[in-house]
Order: structure tokens, then C-alpha cells, then sequence
């Protein structure tokens, strides 16, 4: 029997790693890895493999936007419906439920700021139920999803002695 706790967190940390490779690490056979991947993603447990790109490198125009949205929650549907409506924009990659000052977090991602800056008060700021917003741009990324995004600077100077 595999452990699905173990199964997942190897998917997380590589999910390019063969069905093979898993089985030697969990000491099973492939077979059995590609059973287990069949399942959960008929359990909507693994729902999908991303890929984490320094879009600064490549399209330095891009721009990640997060998004406080206060809102009212309804009655008998809490915060699920403008949860839902808001996830639906392909541009908001997440949404969360937060505790704190503010109840949803969105992150959007556009080619400029006066993009985000017109999502922000045509679509979420006039949806129903939404009492405010602030927008906060991501000006450097350093490490996301634990991969850095640069390597660490390393000194290369020599000592001089005089």
C-alpha cells in the first residue's frame, strides 16, 4: 500500500519524477505509483503540475497584482459565491480566504498596471457584495513555491594585504 502523504509530497517537490523513479523511492512498483496517481486525481486530491517560471527574465513587461478584497458575506452561502465569481477571471490564478482586515486575496497577473488597475474597478470593485479593495504589486520576486529566483550572490573578490 502506498502512502499518499509520501506519494504527494514527492509529486510536489519534482512532478516531472517518473512513475518509476517514485516507485523506487516508495519501494513499490510502477504500476502500483500509476494506480495511485489515477485515484487521486479521481478524488480531485491532485489536481494538477505547475511549472515555476522567472517571468522577469523572459517577459519583464508581466505584472502580479495582489488583490485585499473586503467583502459581505451572503446569507446561507458565506463567502463561496463571490469566491467563486471572482476565480473565474483566467487572469486570477488564486483566490484565498483570509483572516484579518480583509477576507479575499486574489493574485492576478497582466501586461501592465493600468490593466490590473481596470480589473480591479470594473470587475471586482462593482461586483455585488464587495465593500472595498487595495491593490498591491509584486515589484521583485525572490523565491516562490520554495525555488529561488536568483542565485546567491557570491563574492568572488580576493583579499588584498598590503
Amino acid at each position: 500500500m502506498i502512502d499518499d502523504i509520501e506519494l504527494l509530497k514527492i509529486i510536489e517537490k519534482d512532478p516531472r519524477s517518473s512513475s518509476e523513479e517514485i516507485a523506487v523511492m516508495l519501494g513499490t512498483t510502477s504500476d502500483e505509483v500509476d494506480a495511485e496517481i489515477t485515484r487521486l486525481k479521481e478524488e480531485k486530491i491532485l489536481l494538477g503540475y505547475t511549472a515555476e517560471i522567472n517571468w522577469q527574465k523572459s517577459y519583464p513587461e508581466k505584472v502580479t497584482a495582489l488583490i485585499e478584497v473586503r467583502i459581505t458575506p451572503q446569507r446561507d452561502r458565506g463567502f463561496d459565491n463571490i469566491a467563486k465569481l471572482l476565480s473565474k477571471y483566467d487572469k486570477v490564478t488564486d483566490c484565498y480566504l483570509m483572516s484579518g482586515a480583509f477576507d479575499l486575496m486574489l493574485i492576478y497577473n497582466d501586461d501592465s498596471l493600468k490593466d490590473i488597475a481596470e480589473f480591479v474597478y470594473n470587475k471586482v470593485a462593482t461586483s455585488e457584495g464587495v465593500l472595498s479593495t487595495a491593490t498591491h504589486f509584486i515589484l521583485k520576486k525572490y523565491k516562490s513555491n520554495g525555488i529561488f529566483f536568483e542565485d546567491e550572490n557570491t563574492d568572488d573578490r580576493q583579499a588584498v594585504v598590503l
